[in-house]
């Protein structure tokens, strides 16, 4: 299994065909002592496709406050707010779903008893993934529209990076933190032309940050990219000193699985941490699009398989070995966030031999 993760990505087999959108549930008004939010019914061929999976994945999606998963995720039909407020506790208790991407935290940082709360409504087993927020993360102090307007004096902050991240994420989910992920704006020109400066500065931050494991034995601090230039051997050097480790970052701005594999070789071993933000056929500026062309993510719009197939024989080579891997899935990835869980799912149960049977592989 170990050596999948270093050998060349062959072109993958033809897929199996992809999930069908599952019917959206008839709306049905919650009862006064029931939860405001109903999870779908099980589905026993999801529950043994899970079983069939190896302990140390965890898969995902970013957020979770998504009408058009009924049927999927939810029993019923729920506005956005309710899902929003309401819908984690119904959200963790599907299947596949062990972990999520809190991106929330992203856009201004969050309390300790905030991360609490979320974590007061999953399984014990259950592991969440922070992405920093944009106060630290971004190079940039941008304005409504996104547009980079000044410098951010704050970016790769060590004190900053752990009194408004770190730290309350720590106290607030304790064991149930998964992975803390430093997403790396896109950088302007001048900052790319001082590589050896910036990555000092990522390194000072990264080295102030607390330890994670005694109070999260599964934790992991991931920084994730949007400049491809930065993958270089001394950024790989940084996160080895650090004890940190690179997110594959699946985006148009970066480039596909096989080109970033020699910073995961440069790390190993090591754990996985991977996010599928947006389909490459929209490029580097089509979020927006994709989100137009997508809702309500109810159907794989734009099955990916390629994609889908290599980032499965990295799961296996990790896995295989004894690591832990966490992989978030956004709805502009393939159209359908839980349908592109369940489809990578069953393409890793056929790399491992299992077809799905809900049999542990050998």
């Amino acid at each position: 299994m170990q050596e999948s993760l270093f050998d060349e990505l062959p072109q993958p087999a033809p897929p199996a065909p992809a999930p069908a959108p599952a019917p959206a549930a008839r709306k049905r008004p919650a009862s006064s002592g029931g939860p405001k939010v109903r999870p779908a019914p099980p589905d026993p061929a999801q529950q043994a496709l899970a079983r069939s999976l190896p302990p140390q994945l965890r898969l995902g999606t970013s957020s979770w406050f998504f009408p058009g998963w009924a049927g999927m995720v939810w029993e019923g039909d729920y506005e956005q707010s309710v899902l929003s407020k309401h819908g984690l506790a119904a959200y963790a208790q599907h299947p596949l779903l062990r972990t999520v991407s809190l991106d929330r935290s992203f856009y201004r940082p969050l309390t300790a008893s905030q991360y609490a709360a979320y974590a007061a409504a999953v399984p014990e087993d259950f592991r969440f993934i922070v992405k920093a927020p944009s106060l630290v993360a971004d190079a940039l102090v941008r304005g409504e529209d996104g547009r980079g307007m000044q410098a951010n004096p704050a970016f790769l902050d060590p004190t900053l990076a752990v009194q408004e991240f770190a730290a309350p994420a720590l106290a607030g989910l304790g064991p149930k933190l998964g992975v803390l992920v430093f997403q790396l704006s896109p950088l302007p020109g001048p900052m790319l032309g001082q590589l050896p400066e910036l990555l000092e500065r990522l390194r000072r931050m990264l080295t102030a940050l607390p330890p994670l494991r005694t109070q999260a034995p599964d934790a992991v601090v991931a920084v994730e990219l949007r400049n491809p230039e930065l993958l270089t051997p001394a950024l790989a050097q940084v996160l080895r000193e650090a004890g940190a480790t690179y997110c594959l970052g699946l985006h148009p701005k970066m480039p596909p699985i096989g080109e970033q594999l020699p910073m995961l070789r440069a790390l190993w071993p090591g754990p996985l941490v991977c996010r599928w933000n947006l389909n490459r056929l929209h490029g580097a500026y089509g979020y927006e699009e994709a989100k137009k062309l997508y809702e309500p993510f109810d159907k794989l719009a734009d099955p990916d398989p390629q994609t889908r197939e290599a980032l499965a024989r990295v799961i296996a080579g990790t896995t295989g070995a004894g690591q832990l891997a966490y992989v978030a899935i956004n709805n502009k990835a393939e159209g359908s966030a839980p349908l592109s869980v369940v489809a990578l799912a069953q393409a890793l149960a056929r790399l491992r031999g299992d077809a799905g049977t809900g049999h542990p592989a050998d």
